[in-house]
């Protein structure tokens, strides 16, 4: 096995691979780079941004623009790499001396499987380097906020916290209502209601002028009001009840994971938040499913050379990022679970490509 991974011809293949997929990696990061300060420079420059952090933002941010285009390096690799072996007859060459086309890009398969594995690792190395960026470009001091009104919040052990508004300076809550589902005479259920609170990080949660109506049965209603209450079951800070979104690049897997979960006990939609979450693990896949269809493709770059090998993954390219969207949409929209609609573009590409694979003359 070792000497067929170390055959010359696999060494040839791969590396012609491996030069055009980095390049690519490289260069789009360098495209898009120039497009968004042509955007965007007049408003760092309103913040008064120096062009020092402006600079040193975009690099920190090129490893996360290499994690989105992974894929497309790997099509424009595979698109190339085969249609210039197909334009010199090097693969008719492999063919008359006993090597099937499967078994000839065998080394661009390990490739783009190495550039699968080079994802999941960027998107996990890539959290602390977002936070970075934004924090030179100063996003986040115009996206985050220490009010919020009208929300709801559900603790773990089972209550739902209904809060008008909290401010997170003034380490105060008002309007609150309490609901505490039970199971009977012995477990009641129970409603409290207060007009404001205060945090003591020592302390807890000090709930002021409020009423405790307790429910034993459908029929009963039991009112007791109090001028303060201690509730030990409210351990979240001010900070924690607020769960201002934060952007899913600045956390990794797990990270986002444990975000999401503070995000529902908060009552806010995290559909969105899961199929991004998702989306850390499709698009290095989709590397390799990517590959499916670009080698096939490329046997027929003959008729048109360089133009029309372009074509064919400018073209795959699109139709990837338009299936990308519109995923991430249904995802956001709940039309479908959210794990599943990030993996709708991988899935539409796997059986394509599989067919036309199936389908190339070997």
């Amino acid at each position: 096995m070792r000497r067929r991974l170390l055959h010359p011809l696999d060494r040839y293949v791969f590396f012609e691979f491996l030069k055009v997929m980095l390049a690519t990696a490289f260069g789009f990061p360098l495209l898009v780079i120039v497009i968004d300060i042509s955007e965007k420079l007049d408003s760092y420059l309103t913040r008064q941004l120096p062009m020092r952090d402006i600079a040193l933002a975009y690099v920190y941010g090129v490893p996360d623009t290499m994690f989105l285009v992974l894929p497309a390096a790997v099509l424009f690799a595979t698109v190339f790499t085969i249609g210039g072996f197909t334009r010199h007859s090097e693969i008719t060459a492999a063919k008359a001396s006993g090597i099937s086309f499967h078994r000839f890009i065998r080394p661009i398969a390990l490739g783009a499987l190495a550039a699968t594995g080079a994802g999941l690792l960027l998107a996990e190395a890539l959290p602390p380097l977002n936070a970075r960026r934004l924090e030179l470009l100063q996003e986040k001091v115009f996206r985050n906020t220490d009010k919020r009104a009208n929300f709801a919040y559900a603790s773990e052990t089972g209550r739902v916290y209904k809060i008008g508004f909290a401010d997170v300076r003034e380490s105060r809550i008002e309007s609150v209502e309490i609901e505490r589902p039970g199971t009977g005479p012995e477990y009641p259920s129970y409603v409290i209601a207060v007009k404001n609170g205060s945090w003591d990080a020592a302390h807890g949660w000090l709930l002021k002028e409020g009423v405790m109506h307790i429910l034993p049965d459908s029929m009963s209603n039991v009112t007791v009001r109090f001028d303060s209450l201690r509730d030990a079951r409210l351990t979240e800070a001010p900070a924690s009840l607020m769960a201002n979104p934060k952007a899913p690049e600045e956390m990794g897997y797990r990270d986002l994971g444990r975000f999401i979960e503070a995000m529902e006990r908060s009552g806010t939609n995290v559909n969105k938040l899961r199929t991004q979450r998702m989306l850390k693990l499709a698009i290095p896949a989709t590397c390799f499913i990517i590959m499916l269809i670009g080698a096939p493709l490329a046997t027929s770059t003959q008729r048109g050379g360089t133009a029309y090998g372009i074509a064919i993954s400018l073209a795959t390219t699109v139709i990837f990022l338009m299936l990308l969207q519109l995923s991430q949409a249904i995802g956001a929209g709940g039309l479908i679970l959210p794990e599943l609609a990030a993996w709708i573009p991988g899935a539409i590409f796997a059986v394509i490509g599989s067919i036309l694979l199936y389908k190339v003359r070997t």
